[in-house]
């Protein structure tokens, strides 16, 4: 067996030497022969599958977190979408590792395990426009307050975990709402919204359960919409996500769905598999078992 093994290097130093000596050990003792790939910037990955002969190799690997997932997804679906896609492989490395939990790999040994193992599990993908193009995710895709959180989170990204706190607290401060015009199946909504998470997995952060009922394989997404709320009933609500129970406030509704088109009010940007990037309107539709990740 022979995997391309994409590699993000912003892990850090200690991490990545460690994690590469381990595979190389878990490598051997699994007679998997690999060629090593490490990105130079954010996006890279895509870049790299781009120009890649997939015939070559028996799996795509990532050593990352949920975002190095979301441009390797893309690199395969965007520029080799009528080719047979050999199975997608994660080695959790990031902040979130919010997908591969779906796929019951929560460390790196999981994920070491499943490669060994060889065994794939057929995974819905959701499909995404920005105008004219498309892309695609796996985990979830959120706007509004979440997407703000992000994007102040990523300017203290140096301070780790504590930048997500940041992030909220300060986006709390700075509570906003924006009007949404969206469509489920047929389903209207036209109403002032706090955020919504379109969610084909059930984690977002890491092990927030933003989707407790999602299903990576049921061929639907499930999505969280939030109406306004205070800050004290937000910031209230925001730990029952860690359960799942965030949906015993009346300002959050569940929904589930094979096409969705949304445009706001104002535009607002786009959190897809933590990644920020694009803005509505977009239209999601799902790819019921589009790729196979191994499991």
């Amino acid at each position: 067996m022979k995997i391309a093994l994409i590699v993000n290097p912003c892990i850090g130093k200690k991490k990545l030497k460690n994690l590469l000596l381990l595979a190389k050990e878990r490598f051997k003792e699994a007679d998997i022969h690999y060629d090593l790939l490490i990105t130079e910037y954010n996006g890279h990955a895509a870049e790299i599958i781009k120009s890649m002969s997939l015939a070559q190799y028996d799996g795509i690997v990532n050593i990352g977190g949920d975002g190095t997932n979301y441009h390797v997804l893309n690199g395969l679906l965007k520029y080799h979408p009528d080719t047979e896609l050999p199975p997608l492989g994660i080695i959790p490395a990031g902040r979130g590792n919010s997908f591969a939990r779906d796929l019951e790999i929560h460390t790196a040994e999981d994920g070491f395990a499943a490669l060994s193992r060889r065994a794939t599990r057929a995974v819905d993908v959701c499909r995404f426009t920005q105008e004219e193009d498309v892309y695609f995710f796996v985990n979830l895709m959120g706007l509004g307050f979440v997407a703000d959180v992000a994007n102040t989170a990523a300017r203290f990204r140096c301070l780790g975990d504590l930048s997500y706190i940041l992030g909220v607290l300060y986006r709390t401060l700075k509570l906003e709402f924006h009007h949404l015009d969206m469509e489920i199946d047929g389903h209207i909504i036209s109403e002032k919204n706090c955020f919504v998470e379109i969610c084909n997995s059930r984690y977002t952060g890491g092990n927030m359960l933003m989707a407790p009922g999602a299903k990576i394989d049921d061929g639907l997404f499930d999505v969280v919409i939030v109406k306004p709320l205070s800050r004290t009933n937000l910031i209230s609500t925001f730990p029952k996500i860690f359960k799942g129970t965030h949906g015993d406030n009346p300002a959050v509704t569940f929904y589930q769905g094979k096409t969705a088109s949304i445009r706001t009010t104002p535009a607002k940007t786009l959190l897809p598999d933590g990644e920020l990037f694009g803005t509505a309107p977009t239209q999601i539709t799902i790819l019921p078992k589009r790729v196979r990740y191994f499991s």
